[in-house]
């Protein structure tokens, strides 16, 4: 039977629910380069969806009523309940509705920059579109909840039509399609000389709309795409009203542009332009051939971090909005890896609102005929295992009780354990499986061990190296199946395909 002390850590944390009205101070820049941010990314068009018939569709015509900033509210508690202490917003301004994808039009196709989508505005109340999504992020504030909003990369074709001059052209003069997303154009954002000063003043507008709603931090959408320059002078612009605005950037180390652009602005460049941080390399997690090939990646990529003059951090973002259900892809036991990573690596907790429950967002009307509209697209649009950004469709989530349990623990470990993983000394242990990781973090004589199979079909059987360490020292055992063999300076594990085991050892620094 399974064993864990992390049953017994959520003794030592309460959530704070004190919901009175409080004077809030945006703590996000700050608590993010701690690597104290626990995120969870949320689609608000469906956050809180409800869905009367439960065919995962949202038919307004039939009373369902899609997620808004006033039903979003009530979910808040959970959150709370689940550790997150900030929510990035997929993209909530008005989007497009011509060459549509899906029947609500995709979330990233925006038309205005500032304004708010109006799917997200609730009719029932004398609240305007501005007072609802402020007392959404007000509640949030209330239960110690910070807020990001995702900034899109592109403009809506609804955008183009009304404003060509904005968009960048090919060598035909046809405005430019990234990649597959036929329902945005690339804007025509200037080089690192000269940036584009029109479009520079729709990102301004957009900044200026954050400002006023009192959002916390902002998720720019593939920046790579726009100069240096752009960037540097529109994060300098947000930080004269609010210097804890977070500016995080949807860029990796692989620094692959998946937009077919000439601009190409480099990691490096944008965390000098001003970004907090960035990806990492963990979206490349899911092809990770084995150990010796994510321990490289790891270390490369704190030893890059501590080099700067600057403090940056990253995200744990193993599986974002973008990518396949962890559970659909490679299962429970890949889930609860995501998770247990996030929580005992000096990063940035991150998770995608239907993961932590083991969502596989598979979809049954998927790119089937749809009987009405929003858009002029006639079918509901889907990535088969991503969550829905086309559609009115169901609140995201699943009911894995195991895995909602593990992923609370893991925030409750995470919340505790900051401190040590941010001032301790990080160490990659030697083991003897090609498929088993093992690192360390050592701080004020405790050491946080641990080591995982990314083997997620078979058991398997390994040593991991621990210098000087033997069955003497006390340890803990946070996360455990079957208790390791220590002998001189060694452990020996039986591990189930994708196991984690941590554990900690008692006066005992590495």
């Amino acid at each position: 039977m399974k064993k864990t002390a992390a049953l017994l850590l959520g003794l030592l944390f309460t959530v704070n629910s004190a919901f009175a009205d409080r004077v809030w101070i945006n703590d996000l820049r700050t608590r993010f380069l701690n690597n104290s941010a626990i995120i969870m990314e949320i689609n608000p068009r469906s956050f809180n969806a409800q869905d009367t018939d439960g065919d995962g569709l949202i038919k307004k015509s039939e009373g369902d009523e899609p997620g808004t900033f006033l039903n979003g509210i009530s979910r808040l508690d959970t959150m709370a309940t689940y550790g997150v202490n900030t929510l990035l917003l997929m993209p909530i301004n008005k989007i497009g509705k011509i060459k549509a994808l899906g029947t609500a039009g995709s979330l990233y196709a925006i038309s205005d920059f500032s304004k708010l989508n109006p799917q997200l505005v609730s009719k029932d109340t004398v609240l305007s579109d501005v007072e609802q999504a402020k007392k959404f992020i007000k509640e949030a504030h209330n239960r110690n909840i910070r807020v990001m909003v995702d900034l899109p990369a592109c403009g809506a074709y609804d955008f183009y039509m009304k404003r060509p001059e904005l968009f960048a052209k090919d060598k035909n003069g046809q405005a430019i399609v990234p990649d597959i997303w036929t329902d945005v154009r690339l804007f025509n954002a200037g080089t690192e000389e000269a940036y584009n000063k029109e479009v520079f003043a729709l990102y301004k507008d957009f900044v200026d709309l954050m400002l006023e709603l009192e959002v916390d931090g902002i998720r720019a959408s593939v920046p790579s795409i726009k100069p240096a320059s752009f960037w540097k002078d529109l994060i300098s612009y947000s930080r004269k009203f609010d210097s804890q605005m977070l500016w995080l950037a949807q860029a990796s180390d692989s620094g692959v542009n998946v937009i077919n652009t000439t601009v190409n602005t480099s990691t490096d460049k944008l965390l000098d332009a001003g970004f907090d941080g960035y990806y990492g390399f963990f979206g490349d997690f899911k092809n990770i051939s084995g150990a010796k090939e994510f321990t490289t990646k790891l270390s490369s990529m704190m030893t890059n971090l501590k080099k700067r003059t600057d403090k940056k951090a990253v995200i744990g973002a193993f599986a974002t909005h973008d990518d396949l259900s962890p559970t659909l892809s490679k299962g429970m036991a890949y889930t609860i890896m995501q998770f247990w990573l996030n929580a005992t690596l000096p990063i940035n907790t991150f998770t995608l609102d239907g993961n932590q429950s083991g969502d596989n967002f598979v979809y049954s009307w998927g790119n089937k005929k749809a009987e009405q509209s929003e858009t002029d697209d006639m079918q509901y649009f889907v990535n088969r295992g991503k969550i829905d950004i086309f559609n009115y469709s169901r609140r995201p989530g699943a009911n894995n009780q195991i895995l909602i349990s593990e992923y609370v623990m893991s925030t409750q470990f995470k919340r505790y354990f900051t401190t040590h993983l941010n001032a301790g000394t990080f160490h990659i242990l030697k083991t003897s499986h090609p498929d088993i990781f093992a690192y360390a973090t050592s701080y004020n004589r405790t050491t946080i061990l641990t080591i995982g199979n990314l083997n997620f079909n078979s058991h398997i059987r390994g040593d991991v190296k621990v210098p000087k360490f033997d069955e003497e020292k006390i340890s803990v055992p946070v996360k455990i199946t079957e208790p390791p063999l220590i002998e001189n300076g060694k452990l020996t594990l039986n591990l189930e395909p994708g196991e984690m085991q941590i554990l900690i050892i008692n006066d005992y620094e590495l």
